[in-house]
């Protein structure tokens, strides 16, 4: 499967809102997203258009982590 090289942070940060995410706080280049669902977690992402592809898989964990989460409950 060939990821996607046009995805940005923002754009990232839409697809979690499903999960509840919602941007707390930018803090340079980084967005903060939080969820009050099954718990509260806390996001970390990179605020770039596009994601560099180091950038993008490192999300793309981040987003696997996420799915677990909340699979879990």
């Amino acid at each position: 499967m060939r990821l996607p090289r046009d995805i940005s942070g923002v754009h990232l940060a839409k697809v979690l809102k499903p999960f509840g995410y919602n941007v707390t706080r930018q803090t340079g280049s980084h967005l903060r997203l939080t969820t009050q669902q099954r718990g509260e977690h806390h996001v970390t992402i990179p605020n770039h258009d596009p994601l560099r592809t180091e950038l993008w898989l490192e999300s793309s964990r981040t987003l696997l982590n996420i799915l677990r989460l909340h699979a879990m409950s």
